[in-house]
């Protein structure tokens, strides 16, 4: 975990290294400080010696001067690398979310990766600062006040060593206690953006039903674990400034006792005696700050950890050494293929699927909710692995392809697209970022797109709010379509994404294809036997297996599931969902 936060430093080493040494100079100054005071009150002011107190004093200032400037170097400097590092680890983890397939993306809920590039990182750059300068000023400190506490007085020496032993035991039962309580402590907070996001993406449900009491009580009970588990790690970090409290007056209790009976007895000058107060309070402050990095450090090891599982996450799905680039055509092969989400689990979405559809083909899809219409699609542009047999395209297996090349030539449109937060051409241009407007305009035209976008007076212009907010389900769906139509695909999938639209459009939409894209292997996928009656061929599907395949004529007479399906929407004039199967 350590090594893969350190690799996140990069062009950073430098105020990484240069931050501990001015720390170290900042200590080597206010070291001195206490020795030049001793020597103007034994040198200057009980000799009555004005000049020595002038020279003193003015060594004194440029001490006390040098090491503001050691300071305020060391701050700049931890400042640039633990931002630095912090901007690398969220460019780590999200460049590395990009190459993720979905099984990986499974792995990670989505409110645990905001957690990780947010809450941890901050923890994880705080660390960092405090390491690389308090964690280096705290232990020089105490050293060079130990090494002159001994030079000046070793016998008076014995009361920080004693300090420093009762001290470290305590701190130790500190941290170990609250180490375990911290890494809940981050889980938990998974559980708080789980229920912002829940809530925020889907808040026009939550208001139809009523429901914000329900989702007010969510988030609250997400946020009272949180605050009862950092109330007890608090609690047990109460205990550290008393107990530092007492250390520190117990030593200076000691201190002034012995140190009056050496002065008395001329074993100790007056002037060393009150650098050795100075001492005393270096030594004492740098176990507090050494404490306060303890708990620095327990927090961010459990961010840590979290933040290096997604860095190092290994995604499931790689190219191969010489991956192909090029896709002779739009032909899809499915060759007696298995597929699982969970491996080994025995359940098994698709069942022994041997499918063969030639280049320029339309292929309708139907089937009840859960019988692995979109799982089979998914397959094609390689968003999962089959567990066995194969899916080529092209007729090559697309393990051999460039995942990239694969999905630039294999278009899928989503019942539930997504548009951004930019003008209408701005999302069209997702599909091909060097389109012209005119070419926007004839892709939009064959999804009937073009219609609606004309009435608004920016038109093509038009800003888009996120999430396609300010745009109806149909007409998102439509520029959908356009900008998958944009990337001039060997393969058109279409997972349902004409649901928000009427019969009339649907049919506008599928002739436009027939005639403006015949060579394009096209794939819909719908509820309606309207959407893919005319296709060439059409599959049923039933408990992830081929139930039957033909025309619509052809699975009329032969295929029960499509006779009922078909009758049930004729008869009734609306969608049929047939149960079924998984996922």
């Amino acid at each position: 975990m350590v090594r893969t936060i350190l690799q996140q430093v990069k062009q950073y080493k430098k105020p990484s290294l240069l931050t501990p040494l001015f720390a170290a100079l900042e200590v080597v100054m206010e070291v001195l400080i206490p020795l030049v005071t001793a020597a103007i009150v034994d040198e200057g002011i009980k000799k009555e010696d004005m000049r020595a107190v002038y020279w003193f004093g003015a060594l004194m200032l440029l001490l006390a001067m040098c090491s503001l400037l050691f300071g305020i170097l060391a701050g700049k400097y931890a400042a640039a690398a633990s931002s630095g590092l912090a901007c690398n680890l969220r460019n780590g983890m999200y460049e590395n979310i990009q190459r993720f397939s979905f099984s990986n993306i499974d792995k990670f809920s989505t409110a645990g990766l905001v957690t990780r590039m947010t809450t941890d990182v901050t923890n994880l750059q705080n660390a960092y600062q405090m390491v690389i300068r308090i964690a280096v000023r705290a232990p020089l400190m105490l050293i060079c006040s130990m090494c002159m506490c001994l030079f000046i007085s070793a016998k008076m020496s014995i009361i920080f060593l004693v300090a420093i032993a009762f001290l470290a035991v305590f701190l130790i039962i500190i941290m170990l206690t609250v180490m375990k309580i911290f890494d809940v402590v981050f889980k938990k907070y998974d559980d708080l953006n789980a229920s912002v996001q829940e809530n925020m993406t889907a808040i026009r449900v939550v208001k139809s039903f009523v429901r914000e009491d329900y989702e007010k009580k969510k988030f609250s009970d997400a946020a009272n674990r949180l605050y009862k588990l950092f109330v007890k790690a608090e609690k047990i970090l109460a205990f550290n400034n008393p107990i530092m409290m007492i250390t520190i007056y117990g030593c200076v209790l000691a201190l002034s006792w012995f140190g009056a009976k050496f002065v008395v007895a001329g074993e100790l000058q007056t002037g060393e005696l009150f650098s050795m107060f100075s001492y005393i309070m270096g030594i004492l402050m740098s176990l507090m700050m050494l404490s306060m990095i303890f708990v620095m450090l327990t927090m961010s090891a459990a961010s840590g950890r979290r933040i290096a599982e997604v860095i190092n996450e290994e995604p499931d799905l790689k190219n191969g050494d010489s991956a192909i680039r090029e896709i002779s055509d739009g032909r899809i092969d499915f060759n007696h293929v298995f597929f699982s989400y969970r491996q080994g689990s025995g359940k098994e979405t698709l069942q022994d699927i041997d499918l063969h559809i030639k280049s320029g083909e339309t292929i309708g899809i139907i089937g009840g909710t859960g019988c692995g219409k979109s799982s089979l699609v998914s397959l094609i542009s390689r968003l999962y692995d089959v567990t066995e047999g194969s899916v080529c395209v092209g007729g090559l297996d697309v393990r051999d392809y460039d995942m990239e090349a694969l999905r630039d030539n294999v278009s899928v449109v989503l019942q539930k697209n997504v548009l951004f937060s930019g003008s209408i051409l701005d999302n069209l241009r997702w599909g091909n970022e060097n389109a012209t407007e005119e070419e926007c305009r004839a892709a939009c035209i064959q999804a009937c797109a073009d219609e609606f976008i004309q009435q608004f007076p920016d038109k093509y212009h038009t800003y888009i709010e996120q999430g396609g907010s300010n745009v109806s389900g149909g007409q998102k769906q439509r520029l959908c379509i356009a900008r998958a139509l944009l990337k001039n695909p060997k393969v058109l999938i279409l997972d349902d994404s004409t649901s928000a639209v009427d019969t009339a459009t649907d049919a506008k939409i599928r002739k436009a294809f027939a005639e403006s894209i015949p060579g394009t292997t096209k794939i819909i996928i719908a509820q309606r036997i309207s959407s893919v009656q005319e296709a060439d061929r059409i599959l049923v599907m039933e408990g992830g297996k081929l139930s039957g395949i033909g025309t619509h004529e052809e699975l009329l007479s032969t295929n029960a599931i499509y006779r009922e399906i078909y009758e049930t929407q004729v008869k009734g004039g609306g969608d049929f969902d047939h149960a079924g199967g998984e996922r």
